[in-house]
């Protein structure tokens, strides 16, 4: 039996997705602030400080909570969207980049799944969003994600959103993957997560992949995306402040010319 709120729901779309949750009577989703897109009449909007789990009950746990999230760069609110009419309402919450929305069931998963740190979109009302701590100094210290990564834990529906293609693995017990550490966007708790030196000079200096790669180590489930935001937003920064060193010259027109530049 679930204790969380039992919501149905439908993803849309195939690059620029958005997931509606069917909301039963007094059913009730949260959010991260910002996610909404749209929702029916008779569904009411509450701003709450912390998840609304009952982890955090009280002021001082809800301190508690809300402050665990500002300790991964998330926002010291979230949203609750409720369902306070007699009949099935309707609320959609669209990813904010390019990519995927991911629906996790949390009790077909172990309970818990641990995730990049702005991977969580929305949930069912219940799971909790917390922290989870890197225990090895070398992960916190060289893992991409630092000591701190987002946890969900609980028994209901949660959804995570990631950039590019995502693919979801199943490890068998002892297999291991190494895999740049920004691809990772979440795995169960049973997944060994460690870093790894890529080793050698040539490797270090002129690989252009960073120094370390995280493994992986099952069993488990884990889900990699193949464009980390943050690499789209470095390749846009670098593409326009780049300048061309030939530019001004003839050889250098006749090269924007050819690559579709000297056409607009």
């Amino acid at each position: 039996m679930r204790q969380n709120h039992e919501i149905d729901y439908k993803i849309f779309g195939e690059e620029m997705q958005y997931v509606e949750v069917e909301l039963d009577p007094n059913e009730t989703a949260i959010a991260e602030p910002g996610a909404f897109m749209m929702m029916d009449d008779g569904i009411q909007l509450e701003t709450i400080m912390g998840d609304g789990s009952q982890q955090h009950t009280g002021i001082l746990g809800k301190l508690l909570g809300a402050g665990k999230r500002l300790l991964v760069g998330e926002s010291l609110f979230m949203t609750t969207f409720s369902n306070i009419s007699s009949t099935k309402k309707f609320v959609s919450f669209a990813s904010p980049y390019p990519g995927k929305i991911i629906m996790l069931d949390l009790l077909r998963l172990g309970g818990k799944i641990i995730c990049q740190k702005d991977a969580f979109l929305c949930a069912a009302k219940g799971v909790s969003i917390g922290i989870e701590f890197q225990k090895k100094l070398g992960v916190g210290l060289f893992g991409g994600e630092g000591f701190i990564m987002e946890k969900l834990e609980g028994d209901g529906l949660a959804f995570m959103h990631a950039s590019g293609y995502v693919q979801e693995r199943d490890l068998q017990p002892g297999e291991l993957i190494k895999i740049d550490t920004g691809c990772i966007v979440g795995f169960t708790s049973t997944i060994q997560y460690d870093i790894q030196f890529i080793g050698g000079i040539k490797n270090t200096i002129f690989g252009g992949e960073g120094l370390f790669f995280a493994t992986l180590r099952g069993p488990g489930k884990v889900w990699i995306q193949s464009l980390p935001i943050s690499r789209l937003a470095g390749r846009i920064l670098a593409y326009g402040t780049y300048k061309r060193k030939e530019e001004g010259s003839v050889l250098g027109g006749l090269g924007n010319l050819l690559d579709g530049d000297g056409w607009k």
